[in-house]
């Protein structure tokens, strides 16, 4: 444990094995000193240490593991385009989110249309690689098709 890792209620009720509101009862009585930001409380791993009195179990684990996970949202819009040509670039996108063989993390893509303004907008939340492709796939057909 960190000497100068911060955690929360919870984290310190985990790494007890106790309730969490018992971990708040001890602040609330003075037994374990917290530092109050927001709305939530932070216990210093000295303050638990000598709370348990060096007996602290290691910390909680993040439940995720491996490497970091990166993630993109994209925005795109395309002025000018009319309800029939935003039907086509509408299947051909949502096709391709949908037949990404051999790929684990999902993509999801929302479409809008503005029919009084011509415009649309696409929505792209997944992997860096894949926003990308279907990025690039809506400039190919914007540059093929308008």
């Amino acid at each position: 444990m960190s000497a100068s890792a911060l955690y929360s209620t919870e984290e310190v009720a985990e790494m007890l094995g106790l309730h969490v509101r018992t971990v708040r009862g001890y602040v609330r009585d003075g037994l374990l000193p917290a530092v109050r930001i927001g709305k939530q409380y932070r216990i210093a791993a000295a303050d638990v240490d000598a709370l348990t009195e060096g007996r602290t179990p290691a910390p909680p684990t993040s439940a995720v593991s491996g490497p970091p996970r990166v993630e993109v949202t994209a925005v795109v819009q395309v002025d000018g385009i009319d309800r029939a040509a935003m039907s086509r670039l509408s299947t051909l996108v949502t096709s391709a989110a949908a037949t990404r063989p051999g790929r684990g993390a999902r993509l999801h893509l929302e479409t809008l249309y503005d029919e009084q303004r011509n415009s649309a907008k696409f929505v792209a939340i997944g992997s860096s690689d894949d926003t990308a492709t279907l990025v690039a796939l809506i400039g190919s057909f914007t540059e093929s098709e308008l």
